[in-house]
């Protein structure tokens, strides 16, 4: 994992995020968000995924205030998006980059 942090609301839950290689073909790295009751749930959501090897050592990056912005408005409170940032790109729901993967390893 390249790195990953997490910022706690006001609510008590948090906002996790980690970056990670790309499942797909072209490689390279995404950023992914997720919001959650607490930072062990955010982290079985993702293990849920097929995301088996993800851990969060530290909180050298954490999520930024646009990122926690962008996971709390969307429905499913799970996103990503590619690494580095482009500005033509979006926050994407996971299954978007999952697509059929959705229960394989990572």
């Amino acid at each position: 994992m390249a790195g990953g942090g997490f910022s706690r609301l006001p609510n008590g839950t948090v906002v996790v995020a980690v970056t990670l290689p790309s499942p797909r073909a072209e490689g390279g790295m995404v950023r992914v968000l997720v919001h959650a009751v607490n930072r062990a749930r955010a982290l079985t959501r993702l293990r849920n995924l097929g995301l088996r090897a993800v851990y969060l050592r530290g909180n050298a990056h954490p999520p930024t205030p646009d990122e926690i912005t962008a996971v709390l408005h969307h429905p499913d409170g799970l996103l990503w998006r590619a690494t580095p940032e482009r500005l033509e790109q979006l926050w994407q729901p996971i299954r978007a980059l999952l697509g059929r993967q959705a229960g394989a390893a990572w």
